[in-house]
């Protein structure tokens, strides 16, 4: 296996990739917490993360990919009050649909994906740990707070400093009269009325947010393994506090290297609902095919802050485009039987990007290269060429999650375009009748019916194999 370079947040630089154990990666992501559908932010973590797995499992190594659901939360308890329903039938739902959402956008299921209501023993013996070492102490109103000065390293991650950090600094930190510094997190809630809780040294309450994370990623993984992830939001004060108490609570240092996915913004803004930028997954998909937000995705650098908007995303889907319209010349000749034979230079040069922190910019730099072989072996009929930057093609597309849909279907897809006023077999003999006007010399018809289903959203494509038509972009 070859090793590979990655960006590690807490180091803030990038540095060569040495697992624990040999050929086996342990990873674990920050995922949702579910109470309402999946915004395009989410989108990119989990893209990002699913090409980064298919790519290290297509260098032979054996990741164990986690990625947890937090499905006990202020904002689910709030909002299964608000539509008169239970936390459970809150939660399965928009997990249902999250899982959806995925599968949709190409998303292999992670190996587990724990949920937090099924890990509160391990919370407690956590905390438990914690208040028998003196890093966490009980207040008077029940909450259990982890204790920060306790912990010499905190804020190595975010390169912060607690003499620096002023109470109230972030969203995330409240000021209570029961804390001894500001900064002190909570890690079990006493139980208010009409809240779920569960019974625990302390009383009944239920865990904080942060404690979550750490119980369920070392109960899957270990005290101590490769790679944690999650979005760059995440950086503080959640992953702060996981490294803080999970060290504090094992005694061993908790993650080797740390991934942060960046920022979206929507038309140059960040997204909020407040500023009505604030756009679903599912929004998304009902105005563009799913693998064309994959795309976007996939064609920027995981780590930089990417600008969302309708332009990009009609950029995103004429680029993919280009690879479905390679696939169907070559099938239209060959069918799409591939070859274990590939153009072992252009795949070389596509892992040694992605190797290089995963720069899928330059891997799909690469792919483009292989089209345009493609096309020209193609138009050469050199079968055997044709053959292998096809297959090369294939190959290093399903590492990005790309070029995994019907080619017919994907040229042909409706989505997020007014439906077409001919049907299938109306095409087919408008084509027919084009053809027949051709053989008659009558060119001028010829021209007039591919000018008026061009007009109808109809793009027509004369091939050795014959007359194709795509809809329109």
């Amino acid at each position: 296996m070859q090793p590979f370079v990655l960006y590690n947040s807490e180091q803030r630089k990038k540095v060569e990739f040495v697992p624990r154990k040999e050929g086996q990666i342990d990873m674990y992501v920050c995922g949702m917490t579910v109470y309402d559908y999946c915004h395009i932010g989410h989108a990119r973590v989990m893209v990002a993360f699913d090409y980064i797995i298919r790519f290290l499992r297509s260098q032979g190594w054996q990741v164990k990919y986690v990625r947890n659901i937090t499905d006990i939360d202020d904002k689910i308890i709030a909002r299964a009050n608000e539509n008169g329903e239970s936390i459970t039938a809150l939660t399965d739902r928009f997990i249902t649909a999250m899982n959806d959402d995925a599968a949709r956008l190409g998303c292999a299921e992670p190996d587990e994906a724990p949920r937090a209501t099924d890990y509160i023993d391990q919370m407690q013996n956590m905390i438990g740990a914690l208040v028998d070492n003196g890093t966490a102490y009980p207040s008077n109103n029940g909450d259990v707070y982890f204790e920060v000065e306790k912990f010499a390293k905190y804020g190595h991650l975010s390169g912060r400093k607690l003499e620096d950090m002023q109470a109230g600094a972030s969203e995330r930190v409240d000021v209570e009269v029961e804390k001894k510094h500001p900064f002190d997190f909570v890690l079990w809630k006493h139980a208010k009325e009409n809240e779920p809780s569960w019974a625990s040294p302390w009383g009944n309450g239920r865990p904080g947010w942060h404690i979550e994370c750490s119980a369920m990623s070392t109960c899957c993984l270990g005290n101590h393994f490769d790679i944690h992830g999650g979005g760059s939001d995440l950086t503080f004060p959640h992953h702060e506090n996981e490294i803080a108490q999970s060290e504090a609570s094992t005694g061993e240092q908790y993650v080797n290297y740390w991934m942060h996915v960046g920022f979206i913004n929507v038309d140059g803004e960040k997204m909020s609902k407040s500023l009505g930028n604030f756009f679903t997954i599912r929004d998304v998909m009902e105005k563009f095919h799913p693998e064309v937000i994959r795309y976007f995705i996939v064609s920027s650098h995981y780590r930089s802050p990417v600008n969302f908007s309708d332009f990009a995303l009609k950029e995103a889907k004429n680029a993919l485009t280009r690879f479905y319209h390679a696939f169907k010349a070559y099938e239209q000749v060959y069918g799409n039987t591939v070859v274990e034979t590939l153009e072992t230079t252009l795949v070389e040069r596509f892992n040694t990007a992605m190797r290089d922190d995963f720069n899928t910019s330059e891997a799909l730099a690469v792919l483009f290269e292989v089209i345009k072989e493609l096309n020209r072996a193609v138009k050469e009929e050199n079968a055997e060429q044709s053959a292998i930057y096809y297959s090369t093609l294939r190959h290093l597309t399903n590492i990005l999650g790309l070029g995994q849909h019907d080619v017919d279907d994907f040229l042909k897809s409706d989505i997020g375009q007014e439906a077409l006023a001919l049907s299938e077999e109306q095409i087919a003999d408008f084509i027919q009748q084009r053809v027949d006007a051709k053989k008659a010399k009558d060119f001028a018809k010829a021209d007039g019916i591919r000018q008026s289903l061009l007009d109808q959203g109809v793009v027509l494509e004369d091939t050795r194999q014959g007359t194709i038509w795509r809809r329109a972009d």
